[in-house]
């Protein structure tokens, strides 16, 4: 069973997860990195190109979602260096302080709660985001081209390019899909017809969109709606 709230960091996210069955389990790439609680260890999962999949479903996970670009400035480190990847946070941070972080979830009302400490001691002891970061991910969710959107943000093709890798882990081009994914996924789980999901969130037409599910995810839109679909992060 999965479950999220809102978290009292802007634009995070905190979830828990415990699968209800035996099985392979498929995390959607989304744009976002995560602070992760799983069986006493404190892990980094990196943003995704394509579905993670996961082996081990009976144990339950616990984790912060960050909104796309912020987690970088949190953890010190570029995004495209944790790009499709899971690590341990004693890759990032002294094994000393991980100690205390962990001790720290365990003192806590629930992981969940304790992962949020720590992400707002680390907001609080780090610069504020990149303003400019907010607007490329709102544009590019907005469907607006990558070239419009680098021109109303006064920059060019490849400082968006370099901007986007340190803090999406990726380029926009990349980030782009993985929004409109994403848009397409919300708008065909309230029951729209395929076609008008197509058309409504910019692609060329249906099998356009079967495309892309089928590169992103691994499989069809019909399987990811279907019981045994995808799961969020």
């Amino acid at each position: 069973m999965y479950a999220e709230r809102t978290s009292r960091l802007p634009g995070a996210v905190v979830w828990t997860n415990t699968p209800a069955g035996a099985g392979t389990g498929r995390v959607l790439p989304d744009g976002c990195m995560d602070l992760l609680w799983n069986e006493g260890r404190l892990l980094i999962a990196g943003p995704d190109t394509r579905a993670h999949l996961t082996e081990d479903p009976s144990t339950t996970w616990s984790g912060i979602r960050f909104y796309p670009g912020t987690a970088p400035a949190l953890l010190r480190v570029p995004a495209h260096e944790l790009r499709d990847r899971r690590i341990d946070l004693t890759e990032l941070r002294p094994a000393a302080e991980v100690r205390r972080l962990t001790a720290r979830v365990n003192a806590a009302a629930t992981p969940e709660a304790g992962l949020e400490d720590i992400a707002l001691h680390w907001a609080a002891e780090s610069d504020p985001p990149d303003p400019l970061l907010r607007h490329i991910v709102a544009a590019l969710h907005a469907g607006r081209p990558v070239s419009a959107t680098a021109d109303e943000l006064g920059l060019g093709p490849r400082q968006l390019h370099r901007r986007s890798l340190a803090a999406f882990g990726y380029g926009p081009k990349t980030l782009a899909r993985i929004l409109r994914l994403n848009r397409a996924l919300d708008l065909a789980r309230t029951g729209t017809p395929y076609a008008e999901t197509a058309t409504r969130t910019g692609y060329a037409d249906q099998s356009h969109l079967a495309r892309e599910v089928r590169s992103l995810t691994g499989l069809s839109l019909g399987e990811l709606l279907s019981a045994r679909g995808g799961e969020r992060r």
